[in-house]
């Protein structure tokens, strides 16, 4: 005696239907976007207002990998060279992030009132001076 149902009933119960225009998603291991920017401390660092290898430590323990400080791993590597700080991160990480924590550390040292964070082009960061008229004023 054979049972009510046979085999090729229980596999088209089973089967999924495909949906007209529903593609499965394939992810494609692409090569990790890099992402270099720099801050040029030049002008204070020239006066002795700032030191920038302070500015170096500050950032390498203030940014966040994964909503986690100091925890940089090889996602982001930071480095120095003279007065120019070189950070290169991999692809989810904001260019304004930087000005956030430049600002930040201005405003800790209380220089947030003399010294403005300027993108002079697409990749950097500068710190100058907040340009004052007193000069023209005077004469």
């Amino acid at each position: 005696l054979k049972p009510s149902w046979s085999k090729s009933r229980l596999r088209i119960g089973r089967g999924r239907m495909a949906i007209k225009g529903l593609k499965k998603k394939t992810v494609a291991k692409a090569k990790k976007q890099t992402l270099k920017f720099t801050l040029d401390c030049q002008q204070p660092a020239d006066d002795n207002i700032i030191e920038p290898k302070d500015l170096e430590k500050f950032f390498g323990s203030r940014i966040k990998v994964d909503g986690k400080t100091g925890n940089l791993g090889d996602k982001v590597s930071i480095s120095r060279e003279k007065s120019k700080i070189h950070v290169t991160a991999e692809a989810p990480f904001s260019k304004r992030y930087l000005k956030y924590l430049c600002k930040k550390y201005l405003k800790a040292q209380q220089l947030r009132d003399f010294l403005r964070v300027i993108a002079p082009n697409k990749t950097s960061y500068e710190l100058r001076y907040f340009s004052t008229n007193d000069d023209k004023e005077e004469e």
